[in-house]
């Protein structure tokens, strides 16, 4: 019986990638499907973040450098300034989503950002990453520049803010069990467990349910 879980992320959140070893771990070898969902902080044209401003020099120093040490994580903060907007990054990932690479193209972009210090707001960065986890990078490119993905990627944002009331990310939804923020990986088998014996509930039959 496999379960949905969706995961809301933006590529510029570093608990975002933080997130991805705990949930990685929690499902391997489970029967899972993870879905990687587009989710913009500060979509166009708001202003992004300055990396070299107190607000990141401040909470990567008290909170996202102790919080990647002891989780075993390599990352730094990326020099790219101010930080990229992730239209495009996210365009790319329903690209990757179409053709089944999502997984791979979401952890190589949050890598190429928080270990390369890549700039993931230019297109052709997004290509090589996308070639590199085995996508047509021609076919890539073109979508993004004709923004292909822009209305699909558009109405997944609306949902999330609207529909789901999602404020803030990583968020990961489990079957009907949601996770806000920065979990361990205890929490998150601690919910599948849950959406497990919620799914057999679903589809048992009367007295047979145990």
């Amino acid at each position: 019986m496999t379960i949905h879980i969706k995961v809301y992320s933006d590529f510029v959140c570093p608990y975002c990638y933080l997130a991805e070893t705990p949930l990685l771990k929690a499902t391997e070898d489970k029967d899972v499907e993870i879905e990687w969902m587009p989710y913009e902080l500060r979509p166009y044209p708001q202003e992004t973040l300055r990396p070299d401003a107190d607000y990141l020099q401040r909470s990567w120093q008290e909170s996202v450098q102790p919080l990647s040490k002891k989780m075993g994580v390599d990352m730094i903060l990326p020099d790219v300034s101010p930080q990229p907007h992730t239209f495009y990054a996210h365009e790319g990932l329903l690209f990757a989503k179409r053709n089944n690479k999502e997984k791979e193209y979401a952890h190589l972009v949050f890598k190429s950002f928080y270990q390369n210090g890549k700039d993931i707001g230019k297109i052709d960065v997004l290509r090589k990453i996308a070639e590199e986890v085995g996508l047509d990078g021609k076919q890539f490119q073109q979508a993004l520049e004709s923004r292909e993905f822009k209305g699909e990627r558009e109405r997944y944002l609306k949902e999330a803010t609207e529909d789901l009331n999602i404020t803030a990310v990583p968020t990961i939804i489990i079957g009907e069990r949601v996770l806000k923020g920065l979990h361990p990986q205890a929490n998150i088998e601690r919910a599948l467990r849950g959406a497990i014996r919620d799914a057999k509930f679903e589809f048992c039959d009367g007295d047979e349910c145990e």
